[in-house]
């Protein structure tokens, strides 16, 4: 369990620091932020993907990463709008 919780860690900072780098938001967010934005990312890719009919957590795959980022560019692209309506 305690080694489940670490990989999903990791697996989201991976996601997190690969979406913002996509953003061109690498300079600004850290190594925390990279963790957050991953993890709920996956959690926002999961279910716009699973309201689409595909699948969205296959477990830690190539796939699952894709998903992930993409959730987290949905959710740097939803925190930007907010940021400058703000």
């Amino acid at each position: 369990m305690f080694l489940n919780i670490i990989l999903w860690i990791i697996f989201g900072a991976l996601a997190g620091w690969l979406a913002s780098l996509i953003a061109g938001r690498n300079a600004q967010m850290g190594l925390a932020a990279n963790v957050v934005v991953g993890i709920l990312g996956a959690i926002i890719g999961g279910f716009l993907f699973n309201i689409f009919g595909l699948p969205g957590d296959t477990g830690f795959n190539l796939w699952t990463l894709l998903v992930a980022v993409l959730g987290a560019l949905v959710l740097l692209f939803l925190l930007r709008i907010f940021r400058q309506a703000a």
